[in-house]
């Protein structure tokens, strides 16, 4: 977490509230989700609240806590406020809630795969202002076309090194 600017008073920012079992059938019905699924996506997001506190936010969303940890970790050190998420509908529900900055994905996960999340990340209003990059094991050429068609725009294949994840990043939001 950033440090405070000297004589400026840290104010805590009080996180939204959850969605309502309208507004979660609503976004479900929208993004073509399981309802009850959508419904454990949100309550997810819900144990977030310094995610939407304010600030700089990354979304990490990848099946594998390790992939998680470290990406988290940069995207610490860059100054970020980071959520994760498992899945891709987990991942929509915490968009809907408050729309990251810079999402950084797998392709392959349970639930709902990579290239359907983003692709259904923007056609949500106002998400074609948050960088998207993929980081998956799919290193094909038609594998990494489709990506940024789906809406990405950068893509990292696995395994990759701490040093060439935070270059890319650092390119991809400046």
């Amino acid at each position: 977490m950033p440090a405070p600017m000297d004589g400026v008073p840290e104010v805590p920012v009080p996180a939204p509230e959850a969605l309502t079992s309208q507004e979660t059938e609503a976004v479900a019905e929208e993004l073509e989700l399981d309802p009850v699924e959508a419904a454990v996506a949100a309550a997810l997001a819900d144990r977030d609240g310094e995610y939407t506190a304010g600030g700089k936010r990354c979304l990490i969303v990848d099946d594998s806590r390790v992939v998680r940890k470290l990406s988290r970790m940069i995207a610490e050190d860059m100054g970020y406020r980071v959520a994760e998420a498992e899945n891709g509908e987990e991942a929509l529900a915490r968009c809907a809630k408050a729309m990251p900055d810079l999402v950084i994905t797998d392709w392959q996960m349970p639930v709902m795969s990579g290239v359907d999340f983003v692709a259904k990340l923007r056609a949500i209003p106002g998400a074609d202002r948050t960088k998207v990059m993929f980081c998956t094991s799919k290193g094909e050429t038609t594998d990494i076309h489709a990506g940024i068609s789906a809406g990405a725009d950068d893509y990292i294949v696995k395994p990759f090194d701490e040093a060439k994840l935070k270059a890319k990043l650092e390119r991809l939001v400046t």
